[in-house]
């Protein structure tokens, strides 16, 4: 059953697809690798927020639950609100070791992959 309009599921898989595609580029072009690491990242994130519904209500809610150090109960929530502070981390230290954040970024494009895939009602 899919919970996910057309709209969407499209923008969802798009930037899932997207995601995948940029953690590789980072993979062939170590020069480069920050840079592509950061947008698989921002990419990833938002094939979550279309998957849930319209970003525009969702952003808040995360930045929200971020800034107020709130418990988060929610394992979806809290997993949106991880790779918020992954994205200020590597923001404020791009320079960072690229083979293990490219592992944790591959780990959360992989949990992504699932939660598009919930939601979404077919494999991405």
């Amino acid at each position: 059953m899919s919970t996910m309009d057309g709209y969407r599921k499209g923008w969802a898989t798009r930037y899932l697809r997207e995601a995948k595609a940029e953690l590789t580029a980072a993979k062939n072009t170590p020069y480069m690798a920050a840079g592509f690491i950061m947008e698989a990242l921002t990419k990833a994130q938002a094939a979550i927020y279309y998957s849930l519904g319209n970003p525009a209500f969702i952003v808040p809610i995360v930045h929200e639950t971020l800034h107020t150090r709130q418990n988060v109960e929610e394992p979806i929530l809290n997993f949106l609100v991880e790779i918020e502070k992954t994205l200020q981390q590597l923001a404020q230290s791009p320079k960072a070791d690229n083979e293990k954040t490219m592992e944790h970024v591959n780990d959360i494009i992989e949990f992504t992959s699932e939660i598009v895939e919930l939601f979404g009602g077919e494999s991405s």
